[in-house]
């Protein structure tokens, strides 16, 4: 990984960060703690990592939060993280509309309890307007799900065989309105895409770091940043040569 001086920032900056919060079970069992511990953690975490964001101008940041395979973890564990859910979106959703922060939620609402349906709903129109950062929030979301969605809406849609492109199917996609993430960011160092943003991906840069999610701070999203900063994007193209002077 490229080293970088602290508090460097880069020349090119991604517009569109997404982010697999993943380690903080390991994090919370290296410490002797239960792992709802380690999953309140990587919730008081995101606040900081929210933050720099703003800072170093990332205007798009989806974290993978809640997938449609998690609920088959322990009852109380699925439990644990519904109720930090609602307790984020209690006590940080002032604060978050008073900071530019637009809330979204893809993935499929319907699964949650009405009541937290009806708090991530009134947290989205709240912030709607908002400019600063747009947060996407993947709970219930898997990516085979989204696409499975995508097909049945443009069926619903009566849009006809000869008329299905790529571009259409972006346009029935939880992330219909965003720019596809140009740095797709993995945490705990595994190196699976587990069903994240597969068609968004599909030409992502990705950076892997061995680091668990409670412990990816400002500094670690740094060197992120310039690791990808230091790469050329070519979707599956060659650079073409530099004439000679």
């Amino acid at each position: 990984m490229t080293e970088v001086k602290p508090f460097e920032l880069p020349d090119k900056i991604p517009m569109h960060v997404a982010i697999i919060m993943d380690g903080n079970g390991r994090w919370a069992r290296a410490r002797g703690l239960p792992r709802m511990a380690g999953h309140r953690a990587g919730v008081d975490n995101l606040r900081q990592v929210l933050e720099a964001c703003v800072e170093f101008g990332i205007q798009y940041l989806t974290i993978y939060a809640f997938s449609t395979e998690n609920w088959e973890r322990p009852v109380d564990e699925v439990r644990g993280l519904m109720n930090i859910l609602e307790e984020v979106i209690d006590r940080e959703l002032q604060k978050l509309d008073e900071n530019g922060v637009q809330l979204r939620h893809i993935g499929r609402l319907e699964r949650l309890h009405p009541k937290l349906q009806e708090k991530v709903r009134h947290a989205i129109e709240l912030t709607r307007n908002n400019q600063k950062l747009v947060l996407n929030i993947a709970w219930n979301y898997g990516g085979r799900a989204e696409i499975v969605d995508a097909i049945r809406r443009i069926v619903a849609d009566g849009i006809s065989q000869a008329e299905v492109e790529e571009d259409l199917v972006s346009r029935y996609l939880y992330t219909a309105d965003c720019p596809d993430p140009d740095l797709i960011i993995r945490t705990s160092g595994e190196l699976r895409v587990s069903n994240f943003l597969i068609w968004q991906g599909a030409y992502s840069e990705w950076y892997i770091t061995s680091t668990y999610w409670p412990d990816f701070n400002r500094e670690e999203l740094l060197k992120a940043l310039c690791d990808y900063a230091s790469r050329e994007r070519r979707y599956g193209r060659v650079p073409r040569p530099v004439s000679p002077k």
